[in-house]
Order: structure tokens, then sequence, then C-alpha cells
């Protein structure tokens, strides 16, 4: 039995906006409610924010909820969980954070005028709005900064002083363009003095992709009780600040420092950034802690006040690669390695660590560390014991595929899970004893919503021609999901879905495009070819030099072991005939590839912003650094193109494989995109144009590279389905 698609555009675009409304937590804060303790446990706040798209009026919606959470006295682990509050729409809320006790919250507010945006910073207590302070007429800073990479807003320990970061003040004249970028401490002219005449036009440098307001980060300390902003002074000239939190005593600050000479490289999903860790007093004395030649992130204090935990990676190569945890003892000065680099990890163990530590990671007893990293395909739950240097694993992923660690205060685990069948929820409990991690008793905050799919995990080996003779032996995964509502015996169309990165992953977890995909009756195949994280540093250093080739072999090597898995206990059956490709960025740039180096096989391509050439790329692109080692070539600031460099650059990018394509190609372009420039997928374009191949492009010129702008998404999966569908001849 033949599957066939004959959903009309606004039945899909229904489904689509029903399945994308599924809300996700963001964040989660716990407070314990000492005055009221009861006679069978102790009483806990949970406050959650979620995040939720909106595709009508085309945003994404913040929202705040609470639980109360009772602990069981006489069984510690056990938790009673009460009906949650009402959720409330959170309305220009930039950024927010809770005091350590929990009785304050601050927020930093961003209102929009006819003529000027403001900034507000507000402090609100349990029972109204203590303090606000207007940032915007207290003129010390520019916008303050609310992303990932440098953003932060830190409570001192007294609760008295705030930290966070926002765009240093310009002073007249000063460019990037010059041999030295202007001191983070110096004093800079307000907007009102403005440039001269012969400045207005002088370019500022920025940190690229996702980050092009940001220029020069200051570190602020907001004075609640004097209602004053200090700028702080005495950050080296040659770094960039962020990523701030204060010492145990509020007398000093610890913040990661990114060289910002002699220019700034991309720092969005960038791993691999020189940086260090930092001590500043409120005097303005700072000092190095850490070493000064690698990558450093997410720092972080214990309980204690001594020890800081921090990630620490290679600089260039891979831009995101495996992470050691290195320890930092406040009292002897000393570094120590608490989790060190995995290489090659055993396929049921702990695969090393690849992304960032939550804010608040430490456990009660400043012993031990909670995290989340990659492990194949899955995202679990870790727990490292400075003590013994002993990794385990805390999550169970035949419930959920994905586990992300959100907060552990109270020594209670607030948790995000999904599956690519479910949608997020969260759990909580409360951490064992320090050796008995193992066995963790788990409670569930609402009901589950599931999507209906069946989810099978492959694990795949390339042949012995495929293999990589440096790296020998490595194998990789992909997940295939495919829907339970169709008849027996159904043929289904096969859509290949290849993340980017390449340097990143596709979790066991919830995946908007695949749900809709599956719900609308076809087979998502989600492939992490070797270079993937979660597989060990072996696997990310095995694709330099090997892109175009080696991850487009695997990648075809996973879709032959998919379709030649039709055992009969098999409920759908994947269509040969009807095999399409998708992806975005590196994922386009190996759909592209796919389709010119086995034209006869797929029927259909989209993809998103790829890579098409990687020689013209090299000057457009802002992570030049990657387009050298990509193709296994060293990268050094004053590098300047050779011939040999860009034809190896030419060699492997699929516009050589142009006059081989045979699939219809649809383009989905960003016009703001900083990463792979869109003339990148209009190169494509022109060329299948020249040939009378089918191409169709579709410009977002607004945005950048994830094209994440809610109607922007809506608009793309619209399209890539019915560009499926007419090209697989399913109407």
């Amino acid at each position: 039995m033949e599957f066939l698609a004959r959903m009309e555009p606004d039945a899909i675009s229904t489904l689509y906006r029903e399945i994308s409304g599924y809300p996700t937590p963001i964040s989660a804060f716990v407070t314990a409610n000492d005055y009221m303790a009861l006679l069978n446990g102790t009483s806990f706040t949970l406050c959650t924010e979620w995040s939720q798209t909106e595709t009508v009026r085309g945003a994404r919606l913040h929202y705040a909820q609470q639980w109360t959470l009772i602990q069981n006295y006489r069984q510690e682990t056990d938790i009673n969980i009460q009906p949650p509050s009402p959720c409330s729409l959170l309305h220009g809320e930039f950024l927010s954070s809770y005091s350590l006790s929990g009785d304050l919250k601050a927020v930093v507010r961003v209102t929009s005028g006819q003529v000027v945006v403001q900034q507000f910073l507000e402090v609100w207590s349990n029972r109204c709005l203590k303090k606000i302070l207007d940032l915007s007429a207290l003129n010390k800073h520019g916008r303050v900064y609310e992303d990932a990479q440098f953003g932060c807003l830190a409570w001192s320990t007294c609760e008295s002083r705030l930290l966070y970061v926002a765009e240093g003040k310009r002073s007249i004249g000063e460019s990037y363009a010059s041999a030295s970028s202007p001191s983070a401490g110096e004093p800079r002219a307000g907007p009102s003095e403005g440039p001269s005449e012969k400045d207005k036009s002088v370019y500022w440098e920025d940190w690229g992709e996702g980050l092009t307001s940001k220029s020069v980060p200051v570190l602020c300390v907001a004075d609640v009780a004097k209602g004053t902003v200090t700028v702080l002074q005495g950050v080296p000239s040659h770094v960039s600040p962020g990523q701030g939190l204060w010492a145990h005593d509020g007398e000093s600050v610890f913040f990661v420092g990114w060289w910002h000479e002699p220019f700034r490289l991309g720092l969005r999903f960038c791993s691999n950034r020189r940086s260090a860790l930092f001590c500043l007093d409120l005097e303005g004395n700072c000092e190095c802690l850490s070493g000064d030649t690698s990558s450093v992130s997410s720092p972080r204090l214990s309980p204690d006040g001594r020890y800081l935990v921090y990630l620490e990676g290679q600089v260039f190569g891979p831009h995101s690669q495996c992470l050691s945890m290195q320890q930092y003892d406040l009292e002897t000065r000393k570094i120590s390695v608490l989790v060190d680099v995995v290489n090659r990890p055993k396929k049921d163990e702990f695969a090393g660590l690849y992304e960032a530590l939550p804010p608040r990671c430490w456990a009660s007893d400043s012993q031990r560390v909670v995290f989340s990293s990659a492990r194949r395909n899955w995202r679990d739950l870790f727990v490292v014991d400075r003590t013994t240097r002993r990794v385990t694993r805390m999550s169970a992923p035949e419930k959920f595929g994905s586990w992300k660690l959100l907060t552990i205060q109270n020594d209670l685990m607030v948790v995000h899970c999904s599956h690519l069948n479910e949608a997020p929820r969260l759990v909580v409990a409360f951490l064992p004893l320090a050796g008995g991690e193992g066995e963790v008793s788990w409670d569930h905050l609402g009901e589950s919503c599931l999507l209906g799919a069946i989810v099978n995990v492959l694990d795949v080996s390339p042949t012995p021609q495929e293999e990589n003779p440096e790296y020998s032996g490595l194998d990789f995964g992909a997940l295939l999901v495919t829907t339970n509502h169709l008849p027996s015996r159904t043929k289904v169309p096969l859509v290949v879905f290849v993340h980017g990165g390449p340097h990143s992953q596709f979790f066991a977890e919830w995946n908007v495009t695949t749900a809709v995909l599956v719900k609308l009756g076809f087979a998502v195949l989600m492939v992490n070819y070797r270079g993937s994280t979660g597989f060990g540093q072996d696997s990310i250093f095995s694709l330099a030099g090997n892109i175009g080739s080696q991850d487009v072999k695997d990648v075809q090597r996973a879709v032959l072991t998919a379709l030649a898995d039709q055992t009969a206990e098999k409920l759908l059956t994947l269509d040969p005939d009807k095999v399409v490709v998708m992806g975005g960025s590196h994922g386009g740039f190996l759909a592209c590839h796919l389709i010119g180096q086995f034209p006869d096989f797929y029927k259909a391509c989209a993809v998103r912003n790829p890579v098409i050439n990687a020689a013209t790329l090299l000057g457009t692109s802002d992570i030049v650094d990657w387009r050298y080692s990509s193709v296994g070539l060293q990268y050094s600031y004053d590098q300047l193109p050779t011939p040999e460099a860009l034809t190896t650059m030419l060699q492997k990018s699929p516009i050589t494989y142009a006059p081989q394509i045979k699939a219809p190609v649809l383009l989905m372009l960003g016009g703001k995109d900083r990463r792979v420039s869109p003339y990148q997928g209009l190169e494509l374009y022109r060329s299948l144009k020249s040939r009378g191949s089918p191409v169709r492009l579709l410009w977002f010129a607004e945005d950048a590279h994830s094209l994440a702008r809610v109607d922007t998404q809506a608009d793309c999966f619209l399209n890539v389905v019915l560009w499926f569908q007419q090209h697989l001849y399913l109407h």
C-alpha cells in the first residue's frame, strides 16, 4: 500500500501551528519556604519560565508558572506536587534573575518609544516593586547584553548589588581600525556628543552572527540601595568581558575575557575562541586565574565560595569540541582537571562534555556538579564528584531521549525532558547522597503530550572503503522517526534530515520540523555523521579535511541502512523511490553534495543558507578560521589565501557537482546572514537556472543564518512540504 499526501496548504499550516505551539521550559528557580514548613515535609516554590510560539501574530510568548513542592520528612526523595498556578505572560522582560534567597527578583525591562529605546532595571520584592533604575537616563553604558555568550544578571551574596554586561560607550574617533582597541574600562563619550563629521562612518567590529549589536562589552554594577550604576575599571584592554559572577565576599567578580585582537571572529556556536578566566576587584585590580592559551566558558562558583569550575577547550580547529571541566581552588590557587576530554567513548558510557553548564549546577555539599551533555544520539544528565572525579549518569533514556538540567538548588534538580515523540515537560527529583546518584526517583510536572510516532535508533558503521585511516573504527548514529497512524505495510516517503555545524548533533528530543513531517505521513531520518558531537573527540577531529566526502558517505550509508532494515515486523515500509533531503548551513552543504554525487537517488532537495562554494565564502564569513580548518588547513590571523588553499576549498564544495544535479532544489536564504552569505545560495541558484534545472528561491531580507523569525519558520516549513509533495508526485 502506498502513502499519498493530500493535505492542502491551509491544513498543513494549521497542523504546523498546532505542533509548533507546544511550550518549552527555558529557566527555573527554586526557593525553600522555611516559613511554610509543614508537619509532614518542607515546602519549596518552583518558579519557571516558558517560551511558546504563536504563529498567528508571528511572536514568541514568554510566560511564568509556579509550583509548590513538598518534600517528605520521612523519605526525602518523595515529592508531593501541588497543582500549578495559572500561567502569567511576561511583558518586556529582557533579562531577569532571582536573588540567592529568592526574596528579590531583578528585571531588565526594555520599552520602545517613538524615538528611542529605554532600559530600566527593576527590583521586585514578594509584595511590590521595590526599586527602579532608569538605565537610559543614567547614561553609563549602551544596550544591556541578554545573549548567552556574554550576558549575565548576577546578585551579590548580600543582595544589594547586581552585576551585568552592557555595550560600552564609544569615545569620539575611536575605532577598531586603529592598532589597539579601547579599554573596556575607559570612559566613553555619551550619545549626545555624537561622532564628529569625519568619524560618523567609521567601521566598528562586532562579534558576528547573532551578536551583530555587540562590540565593546563592559562590566556594570548596579547598587540597588543607592540607585547608582558603575562601569568597572581594570578589565584588560585586549579582552572583552562576559559571563560575570560575584565572588563569595562580594568584593570582587569573576568573568570570562575573550581576546579581540587583532580582530574579532564570530563567537556564537564557537567554543574555540581564545579566552581566559579573570578575577577583578572593585578597586580595579585584575588577575588572570586560568591559562591564556585556551578557550574558557561557564564559570560556576560552589556554594561555600571555595571552588570555581569552568569549561576549557582548544583554540581554533573544530568550532565545537569535546571540553574538559577544570576546577580552580580559590584557597590553594591550584587548577585541576575534574572531567577530562573523552577521545573515544565506549557505547554506553559517558562521552564527554559538549555544552555550557547551567547557571546553578552545584550540589549543596559543594562536592558535586550536575550537568547535561551529549551521549551518542541522546542528551543525558550526569553528576561528577570532585573528590573522586567519578562521573555518574542519572537520566533514564528509556523514558526520555533528552535530559537538560535547568537548575539544582537545595539539591532539588529541575530538568527539561522531551523525546522525538513527546513534547517538552519538566521532571524533578532530589539529588541522593554522594554514592547513591545511580538511584534517582523522578517526578513529572504536568501531563505528557505524545505525538504518536515510532523512534528507531540506528548504529551505523562505515564500510572498509569508507573508513578514515587516521581514525579507524569510528561509528556514528541516526534516528528514524515514523508514524504509527498508518495501515501496516504502508509505503511512505523518506525525508533525510541533515544537521548543520558540522560539529553539532540531532538529539532524540522534541523537534517541531520532524514532528509535523511525521504527522503528515513522512518518515524522517536524522543523521549524526562522523564529526557530530556526542561521539568523542576523535569523531570530531576525523572530519577535518574530509568535508564533502566522509560526511557525505556517512549520510548516504545511514540512508541505505535505514532502507535495508525492512524486516517483517516493521509496520511501515520506506519507499526507496521517494527519498528527499533537507538541511541548513553545513546540513545544506551536505544536502547539495548528496544530490550532486547521487543524482538519481534523491527526488527533491530543500536547503537553508547552505555553504555552496567554500572558496568564495572565505572573505564573507564571520568565522573565517573554520573555512581553513574544515578543509584540513591551519589558520592564523595574518593568513592570506593561496591558490592551493582556494583550490582545496573549491574541490570540497558542492558547486563542483552542480552540472550533475537533477533533483529540484528549494533554497531559503537570510538576507542578513553573517555566517554563510546568502550569495552562496544565489551562486547555486544561478548555476541551476543556467542549466534549466528546477529551482525555487525564497529570500528573507530581515532574517539571519538560522531563519529564526516565527513567520519565516512557518513560511519555510509550508514551502518545504509543498515542494516535496510536488516533486514526489504525492498530489
